[in-house]
């Protein structure tokens, strides 16, 4: 008796390719056109289906193959969007063995040759099945000759016939083409959906993940399912059965987040011993050093949106989205972006230098001297505010360092005021909660020390700033309320509101309508009232 062969492994990519639509993820509004088209008979005669690599093309054409060619399991069945999967037409496409369903590779077969043998074989009916389906893969790689012998057949195929084209390019498809065909772009995929899915699929394969592990090889997949099974595939094997974060970080080359962010902290420090120690480590492990610029780059991205939407990425550890919540708060907008144009610059300079460690190093020392620059509205307030003699040596540059928090104790007692309140954030360097203060915020009540705003759509954490600074400043706590009532208008639209009546009176003085009415194409430049001077942004007219 001879021994059984044992079946073949199969990668984890071919093996859980999806079966029926139902198991098809992240393309509910092309599975809800085609389901719609199926029901009610409204069936295209050819269907195009474009996007990024491994998000479910050639997948979608055998399913929507075996969708139209499906008997069910009694062969009594028709065209469904739930194939059986178990009758002949169904198991025959899955195996990709079924006379009537022909998949061609553009990319090996391009000649208009390859198109006259379809353009030929499509005036014949199906052998056994309800259609007979064409899927043609990558479809741009075909020659515009090919292209233009198509066209005809494509736009009045037989009733039998049905073309399913795919495209990861879909620029290079001619309009003509593309006129003929009903269109479907796939999306990328979530990460938090793929990550989803690829915990599930380890479970079934019985092996052990952890959960940053899995957000790791989902980032890495950049929305490609295909990808990420790959990635898995190869972690599982790495870690025989049992994945761990650290394991796949070296697997894909990817920086330490925890040393990336002590990167990041020697930066914003001024530390270059601490962060040359830190790239020569981490180089050491394996990272190249563009892969750390772009996990900087990265941490940068995720600082700045904590502190635009208030919410660290929920797919962070907690021990990141606690540092991150902590740089959101401390560092002004106008440090982040720097931080990003330079990091984006020094990612540049180490891919196309020849030595990209040395340029890593010199791109790591130029954002620490740009942190110790003046900051070009503090260094032109300065400026103005202490005018030097002829001769007088200038003074030492200030750092670029965000102001923590921690501002100067210049302001020894509560302002007198809401104007005078705002000017203390001004003074203070503190820009960001300045301009929300002066345009936004609609005050109800300024008692010192107590204060109640109406902010509208102010960061979550804007009332925490305010008592933090406030605290540091005046040497008492704040009680910063904030409310949805209505309160006084802003700074700012009293401000409009002034400049607007002094308008109207000077368009209502009777010299000023004289003028009008001699030039009416003239437009109004500039007014004096008493001692002051008006400039609007327009020119007179000619």
């Amino acid at each position: 008796m001879s021994e059984l062969i044992p079946e073949p492994y199969r990668v984890l990519a071919r093996k859980y390719r999806p079966q029926g639509f139902d198991t098809l993820i992240g393309q509910d509004a092309m599975v809800k056109t085609l389901a719609n088209a199926i029901a009610s008979d409204r069936l295209a005669h050819a269907f195009l289906l474009t996007g990024v690599r491994g998000v479910g093309k050639t997948s979608t054409a055998r399913l929507l193959a075996k969708s139209l060619n499906c008997i069910g399991p009694d062969g009594t069945g028709g065209a469904t969007i739930s194939p059986c999967g178990v009758c002949e037409p169904c198991v025959a496409i899955s195996e990709s063995r079924h006379i009537d369903v022909i998949e061609m590779d553009a990319a090996s077969r391009t000649g208009v040759d390859d198109v006259r043998e379809i353009i030929e074989a499509a005036r014949y009916a199906a052998v056994s099945a309800r259609y007979k389906i064409y899927i043609i893969d990558e479809v741009h790689m075909l020659s515009r000759n090919a292209f233009n012998a198509l066209l005809k057949t494509l736009e009045e195929p037989p009733s039998h016939v049905k073309f399913i084209f795919a495209t990861t390019e879909i620029q290079k498809v001619p309009v003509t083409v593309l006129s003929r065909c009903q269109r479907f772009d796939l999306k990328r995929i979530p990460t938090e959906l793929l990550a989803s899915h690829f915990g599930g699929i380890a479970a079934k394969e019985g092996a052990e993940i952890e959960g940053e592990a899995v957000q790791l090889i989902a980032r890495a997949a950049e929305g490609s399912v295909r990808d990420g099974l790959s990635i898995l595939d190869q972690a599982l094997a790495h870690g025989h059965g049992k994945v761990v974060a650290a394991d796949v970080r070296d697997m894909l080359g990817l920086s330490d987040r925890g040393r990336t962010r002590e990167l990041l902290a020697a930066l914003i420090g001024g530390d270059g011993k601490g962060a040359l120690d830190n790239l020569a480590a981490q180089y050491a492990l394996g990272t190249s050093p563009d892969a750390l610029f772009e996990a900087l780059l990265e941490l940068v991205h995720g600082i700045t949106r904590t502190q635009v939407t208030g919410a660290p990425d929920a797919a962070m550890s907690e021990e990141e989205r606690a540092a991150v919540s902590d740089w959101a708060g401390s560092l002004g907008a106008p440090v982040l972006h720097r931080l990003w144009q330079l990091l984006l610059k020094g990612l540049a300079e180490i891919r196309s230098a020849p030595m990209p460690m040395q340029a890593a190093e010199m791109a790591l020392l130029r954002i620490i001297h740009a942190s110790t620059l003046p900051d070009p509205g503090d260094l032109v307030r300065r400026l103005l505010a202490e005018p030097r003699g002829e001769g007088s040596a200038p003074s030492a540059p200030t750092e670029l360092r965000p102001p923590p928090p921690s501002a100067p104790s210049a302001f020894k007692e509560a302002p007198c005021d809401f104007k005078a309140f705002v000017k203390m954030f001004e003074d203070g360097h503190e820009s960001v909660l300045e301009t929300i203060l002066h345009d936004r915020c609609q005050l109800l009540r300024y008692a010192p020390p107590t204060i109640e705003l109406n902010a509208g759509d102010a960061p979550a954490d804007f009332a925490s700033r305010l008592g933090a600074c406030l605290k540091e400043w005046t040497g008492e706590r704040w009680t910063v309320t904030l409310t949805t009532s209505p309160g006084m208008p802003s700074l700012k639209a009293q401000a409009e509101a002034e400049a607007a009546a002094k308008r109207a009176r000077v368009m209502a003085d009777p010299a000023v309508r004289a003028v009008f009415e001699v030039f009416p194409d003239a437009e109004l430049v500039d007014y004096e009232i008493g001692d002051t001077t008006e400039t609007e942004s327009s020119r007179s007219a000619q």
